[in-house]
This record gives structure tokens, C-alpha cells and sequence, in this order.
């Protein structure tokens, strides 16, 4: 029991952390070309899980975990970061919530693909009808889109869903930190090169928001989130925990609200309520 809570517990912190992430890209990627912007926060989370491994020395990877970290870097160091960068480009923060809403059944599919867990068939029922509450609230309410944003919002979608299951995966016996922290060493040439490659050709234009946006989705995004999101992930079951990621656009709104002042609808606290008893349903039978 305690190892399933602290799972839950550490899988809603990893959420939290990742509800800023499209918004944070979304101001980022104003100022900062996508490529430049997918290899930076790589760069710098890469740096700091190096400075993490080289500290606490964990036990390394064996030879035969490579292929696992280099599916984990392409799924979540590369590709998610970079597609959901080209696909902000065309369509706004809110639209891209009708694809995140469609997260949890992407990494609960992998999870019985890769990960060998054998949900209930009941599972599926709210694993889809929270998905199904999260696109049709996120599409009524978007700005709309281009066909190429949701593209590759899909292709992002179908990416992350397998970097967190095969992540979640070596994370039983690696750790989570390690997992995020290895994969990251392991992308850090190719991400330095394109980095030096798609920079800027001058700092002075960037603003103040598209730092902090980079700064918060390397650190974040990229790196603590993890930690915390492969340990959840690990414990509590690929499947059940990863429905947690229902609640991710709820948070960000919610978060404009607070912060922002922006109205919250009523239909935003039906949605929510909604999803929320289908999280609990997914936990009972995942």
C-alpha cells in the first residue's frame, strides 16, 4: 500500500511540474527557433543530470540497457520536445490540450506493449471516457488549429507515450533520476551539435519571457519533473498512474486563474470533476 501511494504521490508532483510545459514553450518558441529551443533545454538538463551521476555515482547502465535510453532520449528528450515546438508554431496552447488529453491512453498502450501490465478491461472504459472528457472540453474551447499543428501533435503524442513507458520500465531497477539523468548523457553530442548548429544569430531581440520559458522547460520540464514522474510511473503502475496526466490541462487553467486572472468556467469545474472520478476509476482497475 505504501509503495502504490507513494507512487500515485510522486506521479501527481511529476504532472504539476509538467502542466507549464506547453505554456512555457508556447512563450519560449516565440523568440527562439524550435530546433535551437529542443537542443538547449536538452543541453542544460543534460548538463545538470551529468553533475547529478557524477556526484552520487549511482550503478551504471549495463550494455544491454542502451537500446531502452536511447528510446527514452528519442521519445522525450527529442522528439515530444521538438514536435509539440513545430506544432505551437501553428496552433495555439489551449488547441494542443485535445492532444495531451489523449496522453495517458498513448502511455497506458506502451505500457502494456513494453512494460508487460495487464489492466482490467473495466481500465480502458475510464482511461477513455477521461480522455474523451479532456478533447471535447479543450476543443470547445480552443482557438482552433492547422492540420499540420495537429500532425504533429499526434506524432508528439505517440513519441512521449513510449519514452515514458520504456522509461518507467528501466526505472524499476535504475531509478527514475538515473533513468532521465542517463538518457540525457546519452543525446548530450547530438543535442550540443544541433544546438551550436540552429542558435540564434544574435541574443539581443530574445526577451525576458523566452529565457525564463527556456530556463523553466529545461529544469523543469526536462529533468525535476522526471525524477519524480518515472519514480510515480514505476511504483504505481505505467497504466494507472499514467491516467494522472487527465488532471495536466485542469492544472495549467486553473494556474492561469490564479495567476493570470483569467475567468474559470463552470464548465471547466464539471470537467474536471468528471475526470477526476475517472482517475479514481482507473486507479481501482489498472
Amino acid at each position: 500500500m505504501n509503495r502504490m501511494a507513494g507512487g500515485w504521490g510522486s506521479g501527481f508532483l511529476g504532472v504539476i511540474i509538467f502542466s507549464g510545459s506547453l505554456p512555457a514553450t508556447r512563450i519560449a518558441v516565440g523568440d527562439f527557433p524550435p530546433l535551437f529551443l529542443t537542443s538547449a533545454r536538452a543541453l542544460i538538463a543534460a548538463c545538470l543530470g551529468a553533475a547529478l551521476l557524477a556526484a552520487l555515482r549511482p550503478v551504471r547502465p549495463a550494455r544491454g540497457d542502451l537500446g531502452s535510453l536511447a528510446v527514452v532520449a528519442l521519445g522525450v528528450v527529442a522528439g515530444f520536445p521538438l514536435l509539440t515546438a513545430l506544432a505551437l508554431q501553428h496552433i495555439t496552447s489551449a488547441h494542443s490540450l485535445v492532444f495531451i488529453g489523449l496522453l495517458p491512453l498513448s502511455t497506458a498502450v506502451f505500457g502494456v506493449l513494453r512494460g508487460a501490465e495487464r489492466p482490467k478491461p473495466v481500465f480502458w472504459l475510464f482511461s477513455g471516457l477521461g480522455a474523451a472528457t479532456i478533447a471535447g472540453f479543450a476543443f470547445f474551447n480552443s482557438g482552433g488549429g492547422a492540420l499540420a499543428g495537429d500532425l504533429l501533435m499526434v506524432a508528439a503524442i505517440l513519441l512521449c507515450g513510449l519514452g515514458y513507458a520504456e522509461g518507467a520500465t528501466l526505472s524499476r531497477r535504475l531509478g527514475g533520476w538515473q533513468v532521465i539523468s542517463w538518457a540525457l548523457l546519452l543525446a548530450l553530442p547530438m543535442m550540443a551539435a544541433v544546438a551550436l548548429m540552429t542558435k540564434p544569430e544574435s541574443w539581443a531581440g530574445i526577451g525576458g519571457p523566452a529565457w525564463l520559458g527556456l530556463a523553466y522547460v529545461s529544469i523543469f520540464s526536462m529533468l525535476i519533473g522526471f525524477v519524480f514522474w518515472y519514480r510515480g510511473l514505476a511504483l504505481g503502475g505505467i497504466a494507472g498512474v499514467g491516467q494522472l496526466q487527465l488532471l495536466q490541462p485542469f492544472f495549467g487553467l486553473a494556474l492561469a486563474g490564479l495567476v493570470l486572472g483569467e475567468p474559470v468556467a463552470w464548465t471547466m469545474i464539471a470537467a474536471a470533476g468528471l475526470v477526476v472520478l475517472c482517475v479514481v476509476g482507473a486507479k481501482r482497475f489498472a
